[in-house]
């Protein structure tokens, strides 16, 4: 194990003393993240990184969907932009095939076997790691248990949609500023659509058959997005269609939300007192209920600074740098980014700090992101093909418009499978 007094900077320390840098001195990385709590807090742990190394970190901290835009414009050009890039589980295996992004490969002290089996497997392409996963995360309901027994209802694991919308209506009270449920109206293959894609599954769908044809007008979804539209626009905060992670964690925090299912990594920026938690409901069918996603620390091929910015992923994705954010002052145990090692989980200070921890663990290692009859591609929020994002985020757009009622749920579904036809046409997977 690296020492801790050195919180793990040695293998940085020697690339510096060595000359690994360009020769005109620039001792600098140039960051994209995505402005998550977790990434946010990395900025402030890594003051320690410039300290001991002299590397001085240049942080982009980006929202979202526009993170993804412009890494993804400037890592597929070799544009050269940011040495060090914030990408997931849909990009890591296709650009690492595509040769976009360097191979990863660190030492022994690191102990990669640490890493949850699922979060390495969906960063890995034939076996060989491409991003070294931040945080990972599943998703799962977290709900204000105070107001569902003032109310007289329960939230089991894995529970049906039917009793979920029952809960809902039960704790919904709009003149004391509490909505029943919070959930991802945002336009985004990564935002509205990674909800909505659970929902869809657990009701039966899948986002395309084994021709990879699109299935998207079809009955599972009618019934998935009528739901949702029913739900959240019934019992959720008004202008939905804007909301995603960072603005629902907002409203929750400040006793907006009664329940809210999303990605488990909120848990750990939680404030509001008496939060439960449970397993994805389904509407049948639990297979991807819950879906499975990291952000993830990659290094593009175009890069100069290849070998220095490996050396920040290895130290800022380690169990060192876990405990770095524990010993922080701001921070503690509670904060540490989860959902990547299986040593945070085993860890009794963790395990005492952080109450959502059996939840979270349990939702990421049943999360199932396999090929199935049902779906003929991995990934369970998304599909792990090149051509998902443009499909994906065509689709949000009209799931935001029927949520906001700008569309009927019938013209929102028939212009999704017109946009997803085209698309995958286009790329040639069927005349």
């Amino acid at each position: 194990m690296f020492s801790k007094t050195l919180l793990g900077l040695s293998t940085a320390m020697t690339l510096i003393a060595t000359g690994a840098f360009a020769a005109d001195g620039d001792k600098s990385l140039t960051i994209a993240i995505v402005n998550n709590g977790h990434m946010i807090n990395m900025q402030k742990v890594a003051e320690a990184y410039t300290e001991k190394t002299g590397v001085a970190l240049n942080w982009v901290s980006l929202e979202e969907g526009v993170l993804r835009e412009q890494v993804t414009s400037d890592t597929a050009t070799g544009g050269g932009q940011y040495d060090v890039i914030n990408i997931g589980m849909q990009e890591a295996p296709i650009w690492g095939e595509a040769g976009w992004i360097e191979p990863l490969n660190f030492g022994d002290d690191y102990d990669i076997d640490d890493m949850l089996p699922a979060i390495r497997n969906g960063l890995s392409y034939d076996g060989q790691l491409y991003a070294a996963p931040f945080y990972g995360e599943s998703s799962m309901v977290m709900y204000r248990k105070d107001l569902t027994d003032a109310a007289g209802v329960t939230i089991a694991d894995n529970d049906s949609w039917d009793n979920i919308l029952a809960a809902a209506k039960a704790i919904h009270d709009p003149d004391a500023g509490v909505y029943g449920v919070c959930l991802r109206g945002k336009p985004g293959w990564g935002d509205n659509m990674a909800f909505i894609t659970a929902m869809v599954n657990s009701f039966g769908g899948a986002w395309f058959d084994k021709d990879f044809k699109p299935t998207i007008d079809t009955e599972a979804w009618h019934k998935a997005i009528n739901f949702y539209v029913n739900l959240l626009g019934t019992y959720g905060p008004p202008g939905s269609e804007g909301n995603s992670f960072n603005e629902i964690l907002a409203l929750y925090n400040e006793g907006k939300c009664g329940m809210w299912i999303d990605a488990t990594i909120a848990a750990s920026f939680l404030e509001v007192d008496g939060v439960a938690y449970a397993q994805s409901p389904n509407a049948g069918n639990p297979v991807g209920a819950n879906w499975l996603w990291a952000w993830a620390m990659a290094v593009p091929t175009g890069t100069d600074k290849a070998e220095e910015a490996k050396a920040f992923i290895e130290w800022a994705t380690s169990k060192d740098y876990i405990q770095a954010v524990a010993n922080h002052p701001d921070f503690g145990w509670g904060a540490v980014p989860t959902g990547t090692r299986k040593s945070t989980y085993a860890n009794p200070e963790f395990q005492a700090a952080a109450n959502f921890a059996s939840a979270e663990l349990a939702a990421i290692e049943s999360a199932a992101p396999e090929a199935t009859d049902l779906k003929p591609y991995v990934g369970v929020q998304f599909a792990a093909i090149p051509e998902f994002p443009e499909v994906g985020s065509a689709v949000a757009q009209d799931m935001a418009a029927a949520l906001s009622g700008a569309k009927t749920v019938d013209e929102a579904l028939e212009a999704s499978q017109d946009a997803a036809e085209s698309i995958m046409k286009e790329a040639g997977y069927f005349e």
